[in-house]
């Protein structure tokens, strides 16, 4: 009884997002995982490369998370209903700890990898069950019998309890449970309003903007929108991958599913992503703030977009110099030959996207012609460097 008042107090904890204390129970945000590049145009998740996964297998039947600092069961508990998954981590043993609880839905999301499908987890990491969902602590706001669980296919949401096999139903629900490594801290505030327009989630340290566009956008074009946007001096801003933009959803309210004190223009929308559906690429992933799902939707429909900055390091263009914006390469994608045109004397470098020098060029003319035949098919980036600055851009080998 005393550690299911304790998941007790910690859940309650969790759902304060008024702006007032809150539960930092993940050290940072981990990245998608997403890695794969869809479209020539700047700003997809594959772009930034911002806390990537990386798990440590302890061999005792747990992994730790070195971005969160949370420790996991790596094989799942199995199929259940909620209440026997809330006893069986509330009652488990594993790798010598008994502290072991339910996730909350963002620590739940947290695991996902949007680079795989069915399951969208890291199977090299956590064993691949026969699980279609994973319950989390977290119910609907206005109905108890709704939990909120994440998915095989990528995403979260809520859904009725009956739905899984020992309730009657014909889905598949696991539980995996998490444990704390350290004492979580409680900071003061969720969120501050910075006063010029931005927000600041304290939990992730990322910097939202307050009121979002106003009018709809392609998916493509919410992509332009937000590389090219200037807020409070900064043109650092970019369209949110799908686990930032979860991170701002608020599963102790609906219609919207946001912390209205503080997003009281998001009203109840949909808020594209620029993280891509890797088996249907012609989809991406949006927020939609009535409960808080996230889901998928064509790249040529119109959705919202809310832009956020920080955490990044940017694997694509990272120096968008306007007196170096004449430096171009065509074709793009390539498969054999690329055209590299420069205003001035350059030095190119091309480097894989660990950095790794594979040619390096002294170009003396206008235009430069390199084969690239000799590459393996991927992303590669190439640095142009002149009398007018630094331009890095993407390359995508065929």
């Amino acid at each position: 009884m005393k550690k299911q008042l304790s998941i007790s107090v910690f859940f309650l904890i969790t759902l304060i997002s008024l702006g007032q204390s809150a539960v930092k129970s993940m050290l940072r945000l981990p990245d998608t995982g997403e890695t794969t590049s869809y479209t020539t145009t700047f700003g997809e998740d594959a772009d930034y490369s911002i806390n990537p996964p990386f798990f440590i297998n302890n061999g005792d039947g747990t992994v730790t998370d070195t971005i969160t600092g949370l420790m996991w069961q790596k094989k799942d508990g199995g199929e259940m209903t909620i209440e026997n998954a809330t006893i069986y981590c509330d009652t488990l043993t594993l790798g010598g700890y008994t502290d072991w609880r339910l996730p909350t839905a963002k620590e739940a999301f947290s695991i996902n990898n949007l680079q795989y499908v069915n399951p969208a987890l890291d199977t090299n990491v956590f064993t691949k069950t026969a699980a279609q969902y994973w319950w989390t602590n977290n119910r609907q706001a206005n109905d108890s019998s709704y939990v909120w669980v994440t998915n095989a296919g990528g995403g979260i949401g809520n859904h009725p309890k009956s739905e899984t096999v020992s309730a009657g139903g014909t889905k598949i629900f696991d539980v995996r449970a998490v444990r704390d490594r350290i004492t979580p801290p409680v900071i003061p505030n969720h969120y501050t309003d910075n006063s010029d327009g931005t927000i600041t989630d304290n939990l992730t340290t990322l910097i939202w903007q307050k009121t979002p566009y106003a009018d709809t956008l392609t998916w493509e074009d919410a992509l332009k929108h937000a590389d090219t946007l200037s807020l409070t001096g900064k043109n650092d801003w970019r369209l949110p991958n799908i686990k930032e933009l979860e991170s701002i959803n608020d599963e102790s309210v609906i219609n919207p599913s946001v912390n209205t004190t503080y997003f009281s223009s998001m009203g109840v929308n949909k808020f594209w992503s620029s993280t891509t559906l890797p088996n249907q690429t012609n989809k991406s992933w949006y927020l939609s703030t009535q409960y808080g799902i996230t889901t998928y939707d064509f790249k040529t429909l119109r959705h919202y977009v809310i832009c956020c900055r920080g955490n990044q390091i940017v694997t694509s263009v990272i120096n968008k110099n306007a007196v170096n914006e004449s430096v171009t390469i065509y074709p793009n994608p390539a498969a054999r030959l690329i055209d590299i045109s420069s205003p001035l004397k350059s030095v190119i470098e091309i480097t894989d996207m660990h950095g790794q020098l594979i040619k390096r060029i002294i170009n003396s003319n206008a235009n430069t012609t390199i084969d690239i035949s000799n590459l393996a098919k991927g992303i590669y980036l190439v640095k142009v460097t002149n009398g007018k600055g630094v331009t890095i851009k993407k390359l995508i080998k065929e």
